[in-house]
């Protein structure tokens, strides 16, 4: 495959498997000391990346669940935020300045603080109360924090008694990491054709809803705005109908991330008007890849299978562009 390390990939989606236990241990801690809420408070992507796991939380669990932009509560504050909180803040390099304000502002909130951090040593690792690292770059943090984000709220849930089948449902997430690259193989010869569409065009709508909603506002702000500097338009499909679907004309690019949790109604619906209206379509549906899971399993990792063949997407997309993913204009020069 082109521009990527089989073992590399390997050795960071095992690594994220490998902090369950501490996890389960530090969620089931803070509920027998009283904890009543969880946060999550990632910068940017990584605080994206959050948003499945609290959005099923909100679903199928009592826990008070929030997943906040940490600048945002910086500001506002929240009654929710004290002694009994636990936060989760996830940061790849570990120095992020706002990952870092909002670690010591939950702390002398009286929270505790789990960092999730993809470089050891950093100084939010250092200055958690826990931190657990998984070593991961640029082009497989994606599915770690997805992974890692999951498995605290299945902690949260099986520590509260709201589910019954963790222990199956972490047994068989052990074969997730070799299922992933299975996935990427099978996908490479189309990933090219995407990176095409999406340099073809001046600007995209990406369109997402339930699970696949967080990878399409990642992949549209993270991936092609920030490393590719193309201009997107996430939409949710709930909202796609009040407002975007009028800028539906022929040739109009709108790539749609299917997932497989029960919201696929609400993103048929767009892609019937889409064709109707002759925009250019791109329909991304996990379901049409190979991944070797139970129905049940599947439904909580559709963003962790969209995040791991877009990466091949990327991968294809900077060399067509000639713009490395690493390239940026402003990225060093914003004090953040």
């Amino acid at each position: 495959m082109l521009n990527f390390d089989d073992e590399r990939f390997l050795a960071s989606q095992r690594g994220a498997l490998v902090h369950a236990a501490a996890l389960h241990d530090a969620v089931a801690e803070h509920a027998a000391g009283g904890g009543d809420s969880l946060f999550f408070l990632g910068a940017g992507g990584a605080g994206i990346l959050m948003s499945p796991a609290a959005d099923l939380l909100a679903r199928d669990s009592k826990l008070a669940t929030f997943c906040l932009a940490p600048a945002e509560l910086m500001a506002l504050g929240s009654v929710h935020l004290g002694e009994r909180s636990l936060v989760v803040i996830p940061s790849r390099s570990g120095d992020t300045k706002e990952a870092l304000d909002v670690l010591a502002y939950c702390q002398r909130a009286g929270a505790k603080v789990i960092a999730l951090t993809g470089t050891a040593g950093s100084p939010l690792a250092l200055q958690a109360d826990v931190n657990l690292t998984n070593l991961v770059a640029d082009d497989n943090s994606s599915e770690s924090f997805y992974l890692q984000s999951l498995l605290v709220a299945l902690s949260a849930m099986d520590v509260r008694g709201e589910i019954d089948d963790y222990a199956a449902i972490l047994e068989e997430l052990q074969g997730l990491p070799q299922f992933l690259l299975d996935a990427k193989r099978s996908f490479e010869s189309r990933a090219p054709e995407v990176a095409q569409v999406i340099a073809d065009a001046d600007y995209h709508f990406i369109i997402g809803a339930g699970s696949s909603w967080p990878e399409a506002f990642y992949y549209g702000m993270c991936i092609l705005e920030e490393m590719q500097w193309i201009r997107t338009r996430p939409v949710h499909a709930a909202h796609f109908f009040h407002g975007p679907l009028e800028l539906v004309e022929e040739g109009v690019s709108c790539i749609l991330f299917k997932g497989e949790d029960g919201t696929a109604p609400l993103m048929d619906r767009v892609e019937r008007f889409v064709t109707e209206y002759r925009g250019r379509l791109t329909v991304l549906d996990t379901a049409d890849i190979a991944v070797g899971l139970t129905p049940r399993v599947r439904s909580l990792i559709s963003p962790i299978i969209l995040a791991t063949v877009l990466e091949r997407v990327s991968a294809h997309l900077e060399v067509i562009r000639d713009h490395p993913l690493t390239t940026r204009r402003y990225y060093r020069r914003v004090s953040y």
